[in-house]
Formats: C-alpha cells, sequence, structure tokens
C-alpha cells in the first residue's frame, strides 16, 4: 500500500485534533512533581510533570496562573488540572494547566476546581448577572437545616435588626446525597411566594466532605436561574464553595448574611431623621433667600418710590418721543424735496411742454396718431391736440416727404 506523503505541520496538525478532539484529555486531572519550573515575565508558567516513569511539558497561561493560591515551584508535589493540546511549532504534546493544587487534598477538591472551571467558562459567575439586593424586604426566605445553629443565628439577628420582618423557612438537609435536590426545589418554592425578595442559603461550619452538597452543579444553575436575589452562607469565612460563586452576594457566616439582608430598623430612622432635617434645612435655606430676594427688590427704586421711576420712565419715553418726531421730520422735508425734483423731471419730459412750445398733435377720426401725410386722404376729417384746447379740420391737399401730392 502506497504511503500517503504528508508535510510535517500536517502531521503536527493532524495529531493535535486528534488528540485536542478526545473527550477524556479534555478534562484532565494530573498528578505528579513539578521540574524546569520557569514563572515567566509575561506571567505565564512553564514546568513539566514527573513520576518515576514519565515526564509531561505543562504550560499555564497568566490568566490562570494569577488565581494560584499558592506558590508552585521544582520538586513540589501537585494534581494539574487541564486539557493535552499539541504545540505546534514543536509538535510536542502538553497539558494545558488551568488550575493547579497542592497533592494531597484529594478527589474532592479536584473535581471542585474542574467544576468550577468549566461552570466559570460559562459565565455563571459573571458579575454582570448579580441581582442588587433590595433595601427593604417584604418578606425573607431562608433555606437552611432546622435544627442547625444557622437558623438561629439568622432568626436572632434578623428579629434584632427588623423586630417585625418577615421570615419565611424553608428547612432542608444541608449534607447528604438528598441535601442538593432539597435546597434546588426550595429555592423554586421559595420564589413563588408573594413577598420574597431576597433568600438567605447556607449552612454553619464543617469539614469539606460536609459542605459537598453545596458544589452540587444542579444547585448552581438553580441560584443563577433563581429570579429572587440570593445570599449564600456557606461555613465559616474561610470556607468556599460554588454556591458562594454563583450567589448574588457571599456572606462569610449566617449572622453576616442576615445582617446583609435584613436592615437594622434603628439605622432607617436614623436616616430618615437625618434626611428629614437635610430637607427642613433645605426648605428654610430656600424660604430665607426667597426673603433676602424680596428684601433687595424692596430697597430698589421701582419698589421704593414707584411714582418717581415712572416719572423718569415718562421723561424718557417723552425724550424719545421728541428724537422720533425730529427724526421724521427731517425725513419729510427729504422727501418733499426729492419728489419735487423728481417731479420737475418728470414734467420736464412731459409730451404738454412739447405743445407749449408751439407743436400740436394730430388725431385721426379713430383716435390714432397721425404720424406721416401718406396715412391720411383728401376729404378725412383730423383732430389737432394743441397747448391749450383742440381744432377739428377738413384735409384739402395731402403732400409726401418730397411735397408731391
Amino acid at each position: 500500500m502506497q504511503p500517503k506523503i504528508l508535510q510535517v505541520s500536517e502531521v503536527t496538525q493532524y495529531v493535535k485534533e486528534k488528540l485536542e478532539g478526545d473527550d477524556f484529555l479534555l478534562h484532565l486531572g494530573v498528578r505528579g512533581e513539578i521540574s524546569n519550573f520557569k514563572h515567566h515575565s509575561s506571567g505565564h508558567m512553564y514546568f513539566t510533570l514527573r513520576d518515576e516513569n514519565s515526564t509531561l511539558r505543562c504550560v499555564m497561561f497568566r490568566s490562570y496562573s494569577g488565581k494560584l493560591k499558592f506558590s508552585p515551584g521544582d520538586g513540589r508535589q501537585v494534581i494539574a488540572l487541564g486539557s493535552i493540546g499539541v504545540y505546534g511549532k514543536s509538535g510536542v504534546y502538553q497539558l494545558y494547566v488551568r488550575a493547579m493544587e497542592p497533592a494531597g487534598l484529594g478527589s474532592l477538591h479536584l473535581a471542585f476546581l474542574e467544576l468550577k472551571d468549566r461552570l466559570e467558562k460559562e459565565g455563571l459567575f459573571a458579575k454582570e448577572g448579580k441581582k442588587e439586593l433590595p433595601l427593604l424586604p417584604r418578606k425573607v426566605g431562608v433555606i437552611t437545616s432546622r435544627t442547625g445553629a444557622a437558623i438561629r443565628d439568622i432568626v436572632t439577628v434578623s428579629r434584632r435588626r427588623f423586630p417585625n420582618i418577615d421570615l419565611v423557612v424553608a428547612p432542608v438537609l444541608v449534607q447528604g446525597e438528598r441535601a442538593a435536590p432539597q435546597m434546588v426545589a426550595s429555592l423554586a418554592a421559595l420564589a413563588r411566594v408573594p413577598g420574597v425578595d431576597v433568600i438567605i442559603l447556607g449552612r454553619g461550619g464543617g469539614s469539606w466532605e460536609d459542605l459537598w452538597a453545596f458544589n452540587d452543579e444542579a444547585l448552581v444553575r438553580a441560584i443563577v436561574a433563581c429570579p429572587v436575589a440570593v445570599i449564600a452562607a456557606v461555613g465559616h469565612e474561610t470556607d468556599y464553595t460554588l454556591v458562594d460563586f454563583a450567589a448574588d452576594m457571599r456572606a462569610p457566616t449566617p449572622s453576616a448574611a442576615a445582617e446583609l439582608a435584613v436592615p437594622s430598623r434603628e439605622e432607617l430612622q436614623y436616616n430618615l431623621r437625618v434626611l428629614r432635617m437635610r430637607a427642613l434645612q433645605g426648605i428654610k435655606k430656600i424660604i430665607e433667600g426667597g426673603r433676602r430676594t424680596v428684601r433687595e427688590l424692596t430697597t430698589r427704586r421701582p419698589f421704593a418710590d414707584p411714582e418717581g421711576f415712572f416719572n423718569q420712565q415718562r421723561q424718557l419715553m417723552d425724550g424719545y418721543l421728541q428724537r422720533l418726531e425730529h427724526v421724521m421730520a427731517g425725513h419729510s422735508e427729504a422727501w418733499r424735496t426729492s419728489l419735487s425734483l423728481l417731479g420737475g423731471k418728470l414734467n420736464s419730459l412731459s409730451p404738454l411742454r412739447v405743445l407749449e412750445r408751439g407743436y400740436s398733435v394730430v388725431f385721426a377720426e379713430d383716435g390714432d396718431i397721425v404720424r406721416e401725410a401718406q396715412g391720411v386722404s383728401v376729404g378725412s376729417r383730423l383732430r389737432i391736440k394743441l397747448a391749450r384746447g383742440e381744432l377739428g379740420c377738413r384735409v384739402d391737399e395731402v403732400k409726401g416727404e418730397e411735397g408731391n401730392e
């Protein structure tokens, strides 16, 4: 069988697609010892994971390495979570690390890192999707154990801060296999209760295994989808679970969650008093400002001596009127002079002035002006317009331009 001839880059690309398309290699946890560790100035980390038989090249880019909570180095045993890929330039396969923890934390913690990384990529923990807590909730929903210390702390703090606040409690298991489904159902139920506009989800402290129900994927998705703001209060201040990242607000303890959800009535009353005092002061300032304005206006002449003020205005108006009359008189005289000159020019061009010099205008019987002798015949009647008066004539003789009849 004739072998297929490929370019080196084509072989590398083929292997790359095969490896990176393998579901098993997309989410992989690898335990090993770090060697050849280099933390580049760009923030990327390059190192090798090895055991007694093999080595595996690894790279952790800055966007992930900046989230590490420990300092990796040569000789340190770690568990690295990532995916296998091929670096095309050298054709070497390597582990692209997304999260890393010191070895010894166990499979639960590795599963936590893997799920956190996947949900974070989906955008479930993004700040843009977080809901604001209500300033004064009508009812506060509480999801926690019926018998734990968390419910007692929440009730105590809530009653102290606002004695008549309504608490709607949904008792659930907070650890074990049935805990997460109960909390998911309680979230949906409380969101449907009229008036509930904030929900506290939490429990007291415990081991990593005790808190594992709060890392459930279905619970995380239910919190993100909940139409009501959710405060997560799981364990102690140093404990973090996935619901802490999914919730709209994280509280270090259940007591702190109650303080976040329930406003202090005394603080509200104090704030109202302060606002009332500021409002009164503002109104007083406005009134006092108005009074000052009125006082200033009353000292001005139009208000202090209105008759004198209006007399002055009348005097000004009389002056304006006199100036207007003077200007109009000047314009009128100029117009008269101009019209007289124009009339004289027009009169000099008048046909009547020509008649005054001894000329006349001859009209035929039909009223047309006679301009040449050839247009008149012997016996025709003519009308002659003089400077003063008219003459009626009959033609006895007609001569042309050359004197011929």
